[in-house]
């Protein structure tokens, strides 16, 4: 039996439930089922032998489904294998550098730090021009942050790789009940 593993994330404009759908995808490709759904949407994590759980950052913070998931089900994705990612910094390098070292949202802390997750990553983002408000435009142009889709694929599915590593090496987990 392999794992059954939750892929949850909250994107606003897409790019995020891409970079999920690329997660999930290697996972089933590695040999493991994976259920790819916006956080809104996955409902509890019982059933699931690990998580990886996901949003894209605006302002610093997650989307509110994807920070409603982890924190009502802190409890629940203790018991099991976590991953948790973001999608934010946009433009070429190192999302850390881009950053300044910025991993998590503030406001999650205490919960992230009850889950225990086994890694924390941080990909690069995308904006399109095209989707985002007017205001969004505004924010973007005073912070100085580029358009354009800045997603490293290989960097993604090498992490979704080592997540499904991890998950076979550790073999069937017993799921939450």
């Amino acid at each position: 039996m392999s794992a059954k593993v939750i892929v949850a994330y909250g994107s606003k404009y897409g790019a995020t439930a891409e970079i999920a759908q690329k997660i999930g995808d290697v996972l089933t490709a590695e040999g493991l089922e994976a259920d790819i759904k916006p956080a809104d949407q996955a409902g509890k994590p019982e059933g699931y032998s690990a998580a990886v759980i996901g949003s894209g950052v605006y302002y610093g913070r997650w989307r509110k489904p994807a920070s409603r998931f982890v924190k009502s089900n802190q409890d629940s994705l203790a018991e099991i294998p976590v991953w948790l990612f973001s999608s934010g910094p946009t433009g070429k390098g190192d999302p850390l550098e881009l950053t300044e070292g910025w991993r998590s949202p503030k406001a999650l802390e205490g919960v992230i730090d009850h889950i225990k997750p086994l890694d924390t990553a941080l990909f690069n983002g995308a904006i399109d021009d095209q989707k985002i408000s007017g205001f969004e435009k505004f924010v973007i142009k005073k912070v100085k942050a580029p358009s354009g889709d800045f997603r490293d694929w290989d960097a993604i599915e090498a992490w979704a790789r080592a997540v499904a590593g991890t998950l076979k090496e550790q073999g069937p987990q017993s799921t939450v009940p």
